[in-house]
């Protein structure tokens, strides 16, 4: 834990380890990782006062996988990225679909070598396309970069 300070609930919520009822951010990094992914899953105008957050991800589950539709994802991520996260840059989506190969080997390395996603049994899992977002935060001294992974 980083001096006792905490940022924010982390999502999707987890129940908590040490005391808490909910397990909360200990660094910036993983509060602007939280809010991409509550940004990007939930579903515009599920919000009272703010019917524009969120994204329009869930209506492209049965769309065919082609150019136009992968266009669509990535414009409609960029957009609400840019409209209420202004502290992360989107350096680039890359949108392919399911069974472009990656159903049967179950694991991820970045470029890095630094993180490994093994998911048992991917190739059984009904999913249309795999969107990797790789992202720069640059409201800080040093800027980081990570990645997020969203099954749709």
């Amino acid at each position: 834990m980083a001096d006792g300070l905490t940022y924010g609930l982390t999502f999707p919520f987890k129940d908590s380890f040490d005391g808490k009822y909910l397990d909360l951010s200990d660094y910036n990094e993983q509060e602007i990782r939280s809010n991409l992914i509550h940004l990007l899953l939930s579903r515009k105008g599920s919000r009272y006062y703010l019917p524009d957050f969120g994204t329009r991800l869930y209506e492209f589950i049965f769309e065919p996988l082609d150019g136009p539709t992968f266009s669509d994802i990535e414009s409609e991520i960029r957009e609400a990225a840019e409209v209420y996260l202004p502290g992360i840059t989107i350096t680039n989506i890359s949108i392919t679909a399911a069974s472009d190969g990656e159903e049967d080997k179950g694991s991820y390395i970045n470029d890095n070598d630094e993180r490994v996603f093994r998911v048992p049994n991917i190739s059984d899992n009904e999913h249309t396309a795999k969107v990797k977002i790789d992202y720069t935060v640059n409201n800080d001294v040093f800027n980081s970069s990570d990645f997020v992974i969203i099954n749709i």
